[in-house]
């Protein structure tokens, strides 16, 4: 529903400002390249903290609390 989404304003958009949408379609893939390093910083991110609360949590886990 997304991809649908986003295509149908590209076209939309291709309608009214043709040299923009094609613009677009040019950079998009660069701007996915660029923004690969900051999706890696967040999945260490967001793994380091599932680290640290298994470690908080770990005591409880023990006790046998749910």
């Amino acid at each position: 529903m997304k991809v649908l989404l986003i295509l149908l304003l590209w076209a939309i958009l291709l309608v009214l400002c043709w040299p923009i949408a094609l613009l677009a379609l040019i950079l998009w893939p660069i701007v996915w390249l660029l923004s690969i390093p900051f999706r890696i910083v967040g999945i260490a991110a967001e793994a380091f903290l599932a680290l640290i609360k298994a470690i908080l949590f770990l005591p409880a886990r023990l006790l046998g609390h749910r």
